[in-house]
C-alpha cells in the first residue's frame, strides 16, 4: 500500500513539472501533427490522466515527455475513430496510424515558434490572441485566464473556442511567417506578450497565476527559439527591467508607490543588469525598433539615482515616429513636464482630451501636473475622474492619497 501511494505521489510530481515546463512543447508537437487545437488539447489531457495510473504502478518512464506524446497520439486516434463526423472532417487519420505503435521518442520536435505565431495571427482579435497564447503556450486554465481579465469563465471559454474555430475555418497556416511578413507579424507576437505582462504587473502579486511571470517566461522562450533578433531582445529587456521593480511598487498598506518614490534597494538588480545587457546587445545590431526604444526608456529610469527625463523625451520622439499613438504622446507629455517644459507638456495633454477620455492614466497625469502647477481645482476634478477609472484598489488608494493632499 505504501509503495502504491509513493508511486502515485512520484507520478503526480513528475506530471506537475512536465505540465509547467513542457506542456507548450507537447501541445505544439501535437497540433503540428493533428492540425487541430481542440483535438490536441483533448488528447494530451487524456494522456495525462492515463499517466497518473500507469506511472503510479510502473514508475516514471525514462523519457516521460515522449511517453506523453505517444500516448496522446494514441488517444487522438481513438477519438477520431469514435467520432466519425466532426473530427474526421478536419483530421486525416492515415498519417497518424504509423505513430500508433511507434516507440516513445526521446526527442520531441520544438514547434512552439510556429504555435505562438498561429495564436498571435492578426486575423484574431487582440484579446483572443492573448487568451489563446496563455492557454496553449502558457498552460493556464480557462478559469485562470477569465479571472485575470475579469471575464466570466463561460465567456472566456467561448472566446477560446471561437479563436480555435476561426483558425480552422480560415485555414490560418501553422507556420512561421516568411521574411516578407516577419517584422509585421513579430510585432503582433510581442504585443501579445507585453499585454500579458502589463495585465499581470497592474494586478500585482497574490492574484493567482502571475501573468507578469508568464510573460517573462514566454519572452525568454521566444528569445531561445529565435535568437539574435533585436526586437525580441528589446522586449525581453523591457519586461525584465520593469518586472525588477515589482516588489517596490506596492507599499505595506497596499497602495501604489510611483517610480520616483520607490525604495530602490528593493529592486531586483540581477534582472535590471540582465535587461541592460540585452539592450546593449540589441542596439549593436543597428536595427532599431519600438521595443528596443521602450527598453531604453525603461533603462533611463533605473541607471542613475533619478530618471534621465531629457533623454527620455528624445527617446519618445524616436518612438513616436514608429508608433504615433495617443498613449505614446501622453507619455511624452509627462516626460516633457518632468524635464522642465511645463507649457508644451500641458498643451500636449489638452490635445489628447478626446482620444483618451476613458483612459485612467491620462486623467492621473493631468491631475498630477495640475497639482504641481498650483491649480488645485482642476487637479481635484482630474483626480476624481482618475479614481473612478482606476483598474486596481492599489491605484485607487494612491490617487485618493494624492487628492487628499490638495486639501492640506
Amino acid at each position: 500500500m505504501q509503495s502504491a501511494v509513493s508511486g502515485a505521489v512520484a507520478a503526480t510530481r513528475a506530471l506537475d513539472g512536465l505540465v509547467r515546463n513542457d506542456r507548450g512543447r507537447l501541445i505544439a508537437a501535437l497540433i503540428a501533427r493533428l492540425g487541430s487545437f481542440q483535438l490536441a488539447e483533448d488528447a494530451l489531457q487524456d494522456a495525462l490522466v492515463s499517466a497518473v495510473s500507469h506511472w503510479g504502478r510502473n514508475g516514471v518512464p525514462h523519457a516521460p515527455e515522449g511517453w506523453l506524446l505517444q500516448a496522446a497520439y494514441r488517444k487522438a486516434i481513438d477519438r477520431i475513430r469514435k467520432n466519425k463526423s466532426e473530427i474526421r472532417k478536419s483530421v486525416d487519420l492515415r498519417p497518424l496510424v504509423p505513430h500508433e505503435a511507434a516507440d516513445e521518442p526521446d526527442d520531441i520536435p520544438d514547434e512552439r515558434l510556429r504555435l505562438i505565431f498561429t495564436c498571435c495571427h492578426p486575423a484574431l482579435e487582440p484579446k483572443s490572441r492573448v487568451a489563446l497564447t496563455l492557454r496553449t503556450i502558457g498552460g493556464l486554465s480557462t478559469t485562470e485566464i477569465a479571472r485575470a481579465f475579469l471575464d466570466a469563465e463561460p465567456t472566456m471559454g467561448q472566446r477560446l473556442s471561437r479563436a480555435k474555430a476561426k483558425i480552422a475555418a480560415a485555414r490560418i497556416a501553422y507556420a512561421v511567417p516568411g521574411p516578407e511578413e516577419w517584422a509585421e507579424r513579430l510585432q503582433s507576437v510581442l504585443a501579445v506578450i507585453y499585454l500579458i505582462f502589463t495585465a499581470g504587473y497592474a494586478a500585482g502579486p497574490g492574484q493567482g497565476r502571475d501573468l507578469a511571470e508568464e510573460a517573462v517566461f514566454l519572452c525568454r522562450m521566444l528569445d531561445r527559439l529565435r535568437p539574435d533578433d533585436p526586437e525580441i531582445e528589446g522586449c525581453l529587456a523591457l519586461v525584465l527591467i520593469t518586472h525588477a521593480r515589482c516588489r517596490a511598487r506596492i507599499d505595506g498598506d497596499g497602495v501604489t508607490v510611483p517610480l520616483a518614490e520607490q525604495d530602490r534597494t528593493r529592486w531586483n538588480r540581477a534582472l535590471i543588469d540582465e535587461g541592460l545587457g540585452l539592450i546593449d546587445v540589441a542596439m549593436r545590431r543597428r536595427a532599431p525598433g519600438p521595443y528596443q526604444i521602450k527598453a531604453a526608456i525603461a533603462a533611463c529610469h533605473v541607471q542613475g539615482e533619478t530618471s534621465d527625463w531629457a533623454q527620455i523625451v528624445l527617446l519618445y520622439d524616436s518612438l513616436l515616429r514608429l508608433e504615433p499613438t495617443a498613449v505614446i504622446r501622453l507619455n511624452r507629455a509627462v516626460a516633457l513636464f518632468e524635464a522642465g517644459w511645463p507649457e508644451p507638456a500641458m498643451r500636449a495633454l489638452d490635445g489628447l482630451a478626446g482620444e483618451l477620455a476613458d483612459y485612467q492614466p491620462y486623467h492621473a497625469a493631468r491631475a498630477e501636473l495640475f497639482s504641481r502647477s498650483g491649480d488645485a481645482d482642476r487637479a481635484a476634478r482630474a483626480y476624481a475622474t482618475a479614481i473612478a477609472l482606476a483598474a486596481s484598489p492599489s491605484d485607487a488608494a494612491f490617487l485618493q492619497q494624492r487628492a487628499e493632499r490638495l486639501k492640506v
